[in-house]
């Protein structure tokens, strides 16, 4: 396998309003994958050298930079990096209550860094992290593929929209090679709550397992498109690797998940935490919660995904073990 340098976005750490975590994964498998991988790790604060990466040290440099700032993002990509993850972005739940904002990080930024790419380094590999939040409500018989509509009924789900029909087209003019990817809802994420109107699905198992109470803002029927920090970023490392022409008439891509209910979430709670653990969630609706959330599909079909190699999703109960194991380190 050639050198390559790639870049990351968004590779910060448990950041409440904006994008993370997933990045710092990220830089740990990809720095596992291959010995000719060197990274740039770079968010609005200088992302920390995961620790699991330590030994590749050698291999890592780290940057701040604010990308809603044309300058920086120049001074960013004055380097001609192989492969781009654009991961930065404002959480779904911020972006619907601060719109201006959201347009910002969510659109501006990701056109401008767009642009430049096209111009300065085209051909580029540029994989974009959007979400199962462009697709509008969907009734429970209806399974969501590629090629169904998307209608977002969020200020998120449409900036993630605008960011992929803009890459689709780029790509089509061979000018950027984009893979967009649409991430289901991550559970569990480490951390502290975020301001992703999703949190709960994360803060109803991992408060919980921490001994710590957890609001539940929805129904316990609520059905939720949901995957595993593993598959997702052992997912997020294959896709960049895809022959550019496998791809079909769309770059925008359903990343394989599983569906389940919010009840089935907080029986996975009790057989991992016990009943303890499980009496930690209290019920507290939240109108505005419940609004975006019920706005996205559940029902999938991935086999494009899968066809271009991308992984199947574990059983929730393994993830939620898996999450509970790292609290015993």
């Amino acid at each position: 396998m050639s050198k390559q340098h790639i870049l990351i976005t968004g590779a910060g750490k448990y950041c409440r309003l904006f994008a993370g975590f997933i990045g710092q994964l990220l830089t740990i498998a990809l720095l596992e994958s291959s010995a000719e991988i060197r990274l740039t790790l770079t968010d609005v604060i200088e992302p920390p050298v995961p620790s699991a990466s330590s030994q590749h040290a050698s291999r890592i440099a780290t940057a701040k930079s604010d990308l809603t700032d044309t300058q920086a993002i120049f001074s960013l990509l004055s380097t001609e990096f192989t492969a781009v993850y654009l991961l930065h972005g404002l959480m779904s739940g911020a972006a619907e209550a601060q719109m201006e904002l959201g347009w910002k990080v969510n659109w501006d930024s990701h056109r401008a860094i767009l642009d430049h790419l096209k111009k300065h380094n085209p051909g580029v590999v540029a994989i974009f992290t959007s979400s199962l939040a462009v697709y509008g409500p969907a009734s429970p018989s209806e399974v969501i593929t590629e090629m169904t509509c998307p209608i977002p009924m969020s200020n998120y789900g449409s900036q993630k929209l605008m960011v992929e029909t803009y890459l689709n087209n780029l790509s089509r003019k061979r000018l950027v090679d984009g893979r967009i990817v649409r991430l289901p809802t991550v559970i569990v994420r480490p951390g502290a709550p975020s301001a992703a109107a999703s949190s709960f699905a994360s803060g109803i198992i991992r408060e919980p397992l921490k001994g710590q109470r957890s609001v539940l803002p929805v129904p316990r029927d609520l059905e939720m498109w949901v995957c595993s920090p593993k598959t997702v970023v052992k997912n997020l490392v294959l896709v960049k690797d895809v022959n550019d022409y496998a791809f079909g008439i769309t770059r925008s891509v359903n990343l394989p998940g599983i569906k389940v209910t919010v009840q089935e979430m907080l029986d996975a709670l009790e057989a991992v935490g016990g009943a303890d653990a499980a009496s930690l969630v209290d019920e507290s609706p939240d109108p505005k919660v419940v609004g975006v959330v019920e706005s996205w599909p559940a029902n999938f079909n991935t086999d494009y995904a899968r066809g271009l190699g991308m992984e199947p999703d574990v059983p929730l109960l393994d993830t939620v073990r898996a999450f509970a194991d790292t609290l015993k380190h």
